[in-house]
């Protein structure tokens, strides 16, 4: 259809797209007895949601189906997509939120049906990072990660997207009429990837000058919205933003940590993971990423509170093996004790049978078991 036009909108001025989630449980995806399955996709329903909301989204209704397997042209079943687009129209939504990797095809498909806008998992966490990048090479990142989601979804199948006065996934690229030359967001991605390189080139002399000076470098790594930044802050008394929300943060920061008189090292925070964070977003945030891959410890940053912590930890580890970081020394820090029930809140450092310090119990909020979290940091630098 038409074309594709990416408009630039002031966010404040207009109003948030009413948004439809929609939440298919298929059964490769989960296995286990049935409560256990049921628990870990309404788990994975709530995160898209909290997705969906630092999107800039106001979620009206979440759908849900069960599936032996995706269907190849619309994802779910007819009769399903049928019952969607009813929905659709009786709540007015403007933008069809799908929690799984869509095929270019199955999107188009789906906007047929549904008369509204279909944005999948990727599309969604893509638009979570065009909203939060500060840095050059953050934008550069995201733009180069949402031409390369782009190009395979040309032809849209929804016409009216070419008068659509902006909205989440859509602010991005610059590029109109993306669709009219393929040729051009070839070159605009080769031309990326050249700015990107130049940068990571500055990255590697900024890190040359910091081994030099034989500092050890600790990368604070966690599941996003684990209190990453707010631990970094704690810490190094910076003033990285801060919220109770996902990717609140996506930019890395770097800061000198003085820990003991024998020892003072370089702390990083770094974007935080995500359930299933796609392959193509891990590749495109390669250059970020590398500060995690070259640290000599990572700080691995867990929501203590949260029920599900013990799959967040593997989902960290799934991305930082596929990253390359997975061998680097790490120390687990159990934030947001304070949250827990009573008799589980004492802060302090935990051993492992060896007496080495493995993890750390703390809470940022009520500044409770930093100290203990500086010894054990001092420590592994005198390990190193």
């Amino acid at each position: 259809m038409g074309r594709h036009t990416v408009f630039q909108v002031d966010k404040s001025l207009e109003r948030p797209e009413r948004v439809m989630l929609v939440g298919v449980m298929l059964s490769a995806d989960y296995s286990g007895a049935n409560e256990t399955r049921e628990r870990c996709f309404q788990t994975a329903l709530a995160e898209a949601a909290e997705l969906v909301s630092a999107a800039g989204g106001d979620l009206q209704l979440v759908e849900t189906a069960k599936r032996d397997k995706a269907q190849t042209a619309l994802f779910v079943g007819t009769g399903k997509a049928e019952e969607l687009a009813l929905a659709v129209k009786a709540n007015n939504i403007e933008l069809a939120v799908f929690n799984h990797e869509l095929t270019p095809t199955q999107e188009r498909n789906l906007e047929k049906i549904l008369q509204c806008r279909v944005l999948d998992r990727v599309g969604l966490i893509l638009a979570i990072f065009a909203k939060r990048a500060q840095t050059q090479e953050g934008k550069l990142q995201v733009e180069l990660a949402q031409l390369n989601h782009l190009s395979g979804r040309l032809v849209r199948g929804y016409g009216h997207m070419q008068s659509q006065k902006g909205g989440i996934g859509l602010k991005g690229p610059g590029e109109t009429q993306l669709e009219t030359d393929r040729r051009l967001i070839n070159q605009k991605i080769t031309a990326l990837k050249k700015q990107l390189q130049q940068v990571k080139k500055q990255r590697a002399t900024r890190r040359k000058s910091r081994m030099d000076s034989r500092l050890k470098t600790f990368a604070i790594v966690g599941y996003t919205n684990a209190g990453k930044s707010s631990l970094f802050n704690r810490l190094t008394k910076a003033d990285v933003l801060a919220k109770d929300q996902l990717f609140a943060t996506l930019d890395t920061t770097a800061r000198k940590l003085f820990l003991a008189p024998e020892a003072s090292v370089v702390l990083t925070d770094t974007v935080g993971f995500v359930r299933d964070l796609p392959h193509k977003l891990v590749s495109a945030f390669s250059a970020t990423l590398e500060e995690t891959a070259l640290a000599d410890v990572l700080l691995h940053v867990v929501d203590a509170s949260n029920p599900d912590f013990e799959r967040q930890i593997d989902d960290v580890n799934t991305v930082l093996e596929e990253i390359g970081a997975h061998e680097i020394p790490q120390l687990l820090v159990y934030n947001k004790i304070d949250l827990l029930p009573e008799g589980k809140r004492e802060a302090g450092i935990l051993r492992d049978h060896q007496g080495v310090a493995a993890a750390v119990n703390i809470s940022v909020v009520q500044n409770s078991g930093l100290e203990a979290l500086r010894e054990a940091m001092t420590e592994h630098v005198l390990m190193q």
